[in-house]
């Protein structure tokens, strides 16, 4: 008999055991120590090596491609004495009788560079084709700079030349006023993008990843979709904020997909001293942690990769898939358009189809 009661309160107890586990919220990671110092002289494995771009990014035949228009120029009010060039992707499919979804890039010489490490337009027309994201304008906008500044570039991205380093990496609306109340407008009268803001996402990399989660998180009823790589969530000028904001505010209805790497910047700086502020991969565990404890749609994924385009890249294509998962779809089986590739849109100087 003793046994017996025994056995019930080592049982209840376990179980309470359990359900404290389930129902405690996610924590915050503590705060890592300095990591170690390498040897001399020696020369690690390279831990970009592993990631390569799939044929999701790369051209294929029989897959319509997009036109990209441009470049053009965006004055600025909110900078001014700036203006950010963007180019615009336009999928063959586009129909402007119906309304596109949107996806707007930072840095978009990095996003559309045909032999680059993300490559988005060729991402984009395969998903599209295949029905695996909805049919999308998208847009490929540079940082603010002055009219004498150079354009950024695969070598310059603009962090010593341009606006890129305020307008990015500054945790306020400033930005997000660029895109939601100047670019916007423009792209309504040129395009028919659809006002739903469910249909409107935007991602950026490093520095440009932080500002677009910034559009987001101050304009939630313009975009509500976010891609980040490598997001420089630290303290460039006071980033490493949005955690706490995340805590503290009311949750707000958006979509972030964050992927980084354990060999990202790791906060030693020059001088020898770790500054967690300044650890690229805690500060994304850590945004990520007060995402999933406020119940934000939030998605991670985490490489070995240094900072840079070549994790993200691979993964771009499974990055689109995921944050425009909610599209609708038929399940009826005699459905033959739903069931066939996307095939581009009619133009008004087409020749009417044949009828059987």
């Amino acid at each position: 008999m003793k046994e017996l009661i025994a056995f019930a309160v080592a049982a209840t107890m376990a179980g309470a055991v359990v359900m404290a586990i389930a129902q405690a919220p996610a924590q915050q990671p503590p705060a890592p120590a300095a990591p170690a110092k390498k040897a001399q002289g020696k020369k690690g494995p390279d831990m970009n090596s592993q990631y390569r771009l799939g044929p999701d990014s790369m051209p294929q035949e029989g897959v319509p491609k997009g036109e990209i228009r441009g470049p053009f120029t965006l004055p600025s009010q909110v900078f001014p004495g700036t203006q950010h060039t963007y180019w615009v992707y336009v999928p063959a499919q586009y129909d402007p009788a119906v309304p596109a979804s949107l996806m707007v890039f930072q840095d978009g010489q990095a996003f559309k560079q045909e032999d680059g490490d993300l490559r988005a337009q060729n991402v984009m027309d395969n998903l599209i084709y295949r029905r695996e994201i909805p049919v999308m304008i998208g847009v490929f906008i540079n940082p603010g700079r002055t009219p004498e500044q150079p354009e950024p570039n695969a070598q310059e991205w603009g962090d010593r030349t341009t606006n890129r380093p305020t307008e990015y990496n500054t945790p306020d609306d400033k930005y997000a006023r660029v895109i939601v109340d100047e670019l916007m407008p423009v792209l309504y009268k040129e395009y028919n993008i659809s006002k739903d803001p469910d249909q409107h996402g935007i991602g950026g990399s490093s520095s440009g990843a932080i500002a677009a989660f910034a559009v987001a998180w101050e304009r939630p009823n313009d975009f509500r979709k976010v891609l980040s790589n490598v997001g420089s969530f630290v303290n460039l000028r006071g980033g490493f904020v949005y955690p706490e904001r995340v805590l503290a505010a009311e949750k707000k209805p958006i979509r972030v997909f964050l992927c980084d790497g354990r060999n990202d910047n790791r906060g030693t700086g020059r001088g020898g001293q770790y500054d967690p502020n300044r650890d690229w991969f805690y500060q994304n565990v850590r945004l990520m942690k007060a995402l999933t404890q406020k119940g934000y749609d939030v998605n991670y994924s985490w490489g070995v990769n240094l900072h840079g385009q070549k994790f993200g890249g691979a993964i771009l294509p499974e990055m689109m898939r995921w944050l425009w998962r909610d599209g609708p779809v038929s399940t009826d089986p005699n459905d033959t358009v739903e069931r066939g590739f996307r095939e581009p849109a009619a133009r008004k100087d087409d020749p009417p189809a044949k009828k059987n």
